[in-house]
């Protein structure tokens, strides 16, 4: 049983992370934890620090967990949706970004691939607002 996550190092991505180690928790699964990149030109010289703090804060939730960094040439959606298959998991969690009144019309073309193509459920959630946040 596992929970897939898509994560980039952005508040939306942090918001999933968060809501996908719960799930697991409550799910008693493993977390499959999704880095995609596009090109090389979105990797930076901080990415194993960044890995690393990932690994350090899945370990401190004491979860099972994998993480994969993709950097294979397919989009975000394939790469969440093919692992999804892979591993077969029972939930996916991405991250949304706020938009406007109009925006709201229209969701992501990323995400909505992965509400599409997904073969299992998809749970979506936002960052929490500048002003309900706790530092």
């Amino acid at each position: 049983m596992t929970v897939v996550v898509g994560y980039l190092a952005t508040p939306e991505g942090e918001a999933a992370l968060e809501t996908g180690v719960a799930e697991a928790r409550r799910r008693d699964a493993r977390v499959v934890v999704v880095i995609s990149r596009r090109s090389r030109q979105e990797q930076h010289a901080d990415v194993d620090a960044e890995l690393e703090a990932l690994r350090d804060r899945l370990d401190d939730a004491e979860v099972a967990y994998d993480v994969r960094q993709l950097g294979r040439g397919n989009d975000v959606a394939a790469d969440l949706v093919e692992t999804a298959e892979e591993t077969g998991a029972e939930l996916i969690v991405i991250g949304l970004r706020r938009r406007s009144p109009v925006g709201k019309l229209i969701l992501g073309s990323n995400a909505q691939r992965i509400l599409l193509d997904a073969p299992c459920p998809v749970l979506a959630v936002k960052p929490p607002s500048a002003e309900r946040r706790s530092y």
